[in-house]
C-alpha cells in the first residue's frame, strides 16, 4: 500500500471542515433544542395564564349573569309582593267593612232588643196595674158578698134565736 494513513493522524483540511460542520449543526441543533424548550415553556405559561385568565373571565360572567339573575328574580318578586299587598288590602278592606255592617247591625239589634224589652216591661207593668185593679173590684166584690152573708146570716140567726 502506497500510503497508509495511520488512525490516528491530523485531520484533513476536508475532514476539519466537516467536523467544524458536524459541531456547527450539532450547536445548532442544541441551540434549536433549547431555543424550542424555551418556546414550550413560553407557551405553556402563556397557556396556563389563559387557562386563569379563562377561568377568570367566567368566574366574572358567572357572577354578572348570577347578578342579572337575581336582579330578574329580585324585580319579580317585588312584583310578587306589591300585588299580594295590593290583594291584602283589597281583602282587608272587605272584611273591614262587613265588621262595619255587623257592628251597625248589632247595634240595631240591641236599639231594638232594647225596645222590646222596654215595650214588654210597660205592657208587663200595665196588666199588673190591670190585675191589681181587678184584683181590687174582686176584693171589693168578695168583702161585699162576705158582709151580705153576714147580715143574712146574723138575721137569720136573729129570726132562729128570736123565734125560740
Amino acid at each position: 500500500p502506497a500510503m497508509a494513513r495511520p488512525r490516528f493522524t491530523a485531520p484533513t483540511s476536508a475532514e476539519a471542515e466537516l467536523l467544524l460542520l458536524q459541531r456547527q449543526a450539532l450547536a445548532e441543533e442544541e441551540a434549536a433544542k433549547a431555543k424550542r424548550e424555551l418556546l414550550t415553556r413560553f407557551l405553556q405559561e402563556k397557556l396556563s395564564r389563559e387557562e386563569q385568565s379563562s377561568r377568570w373571565g367566567l368566574h366574572k360572567v358567572l357572577t354578572l349573569w348570577r347578578s342579572a339573575q337575581r336582579k330578574a328574580k329580585d324585580q319579580e318578586l317585588r312584583q310578587d309582593i306589591e300585588i299580594l299587598s295590593q290583594t291584602f288590602t283589597r281583602v282587608m278592606d272587605c272584611k273591614d267593612g262587613t265588621i262595619e255592617t255587623l257592628v251597625t247591625e248589632l247595634e240595631e239589634a240591641e236599639e231594638q232588643q232594647n225596645r222590646a224589652l222596654r215595650s214588654h216591661l210597660h205592657l208587663t207593668d200595665q196588666l199588673l196595674q190591670l190585675q191589681r185593679c181587678r184584683l181590687g173590684y174582686l176584693e171589693q166584690g168578695f168583702s161585699a158578698q162576705v158582709g151580705a152573708l153576714k147580715a143574712e146570716f146574723e138575721a137569720e140567726r136573729c129570726g132562729i134565736s128570736g123565734g125560740w
